[in-house]
């Protein structure tokens, strides 16, 4: 099934940058549910830090086909592990599909988004695309509040557009420092490169998401 919205633009980029550590590569790439991944790493907790109508981000408006100052309900939410941050996430889907398409989406509390994307044969996944998030960009502050003390001058983050019946849903994924710390520490090696076996349904390119968390 085509996906018609792209998550893409001239900051986001399917091909992670050739600068980021092979970790960050590997994660910023990895198909499937995050939360699955990061269960691996330890317990997983989904902490809801605000759920409302907003505005969408600027560079979110093309991504979810909304016209300028058209509003959006956000989730946004954190993902501890072992009771410490390791992910900062932000998603927004257009007011209207809130209600209809993806009203389950308003009733999560804290279970994981995965539990909607992953279940249905009829929700749809662009590809996978990145890039480094300076403080000039709001998922900067998102992730800083969960890094007090120690937020670094930029950080790496992934996104993608889910699709169910033409309704886009896109999900920003930060990734925070307590991730890399844990992954050096146990001195975790990057997974080898994705072969098409290994991405499944839900690799870099727009595909269904049937893939089970």
């Amino acid at each position: 099934m085509p996906i018609r919205f792209d998550a893409a633009d001239a900051h986001w980029r399917v091909a992670p940058l050739a600068a980021f550590s092979a970790d960050q590569k590997d994660w910023l790439t990895r198909g499937g549910s995050l939360t699955a991944h990061l269960r691996a790493l330890g317990a997983v907790e989904v902490r809801v830090t605000r759920e409302a109508v907003a505005l969408p981000w600027s560079d979110e408006c093309d991504a979810l086909g909304l016209a300028p100052r058209e509003r959006a309900w956000v989730r946004e939410i954190v993902l501890a592990v072992d009771g410490v941050p390791y992910v900062a996430a932000h998603s927004a889907t257009p007011l209207g599909a809130s209600h209809g398409v993806w009203q389950a989406m308003r009733r999560l509390r804290t279970r994981p988004l995965a539990e909607l994307l992953y279940t249905d044969s009829g929700v749809s996944r662009s590809a996978l695309v990145s890039r480094r998030v300076g403080a000039r960009h709001p998922l900067h502050a998102l992730a800083a509040r969960q890094t007090a003390g120690e937020a670094p001058h930029a950080y790496v983050a992934r996104r993608s557009v889910f699709e169910r019946y033409g309704a886009p849903l896109l999900v920003t994924e930060c990734m925070l420092p307590a991730l890399w710390t844990h992954l050096a520490r146990d001195a975790q090696p990057a997974l080898p490169a994705h072969s098409a076996r290994e991405r499944g349904p839900l690799g870099h390119t727009a595909s269904r998401a049937r893939v089970s968390t």
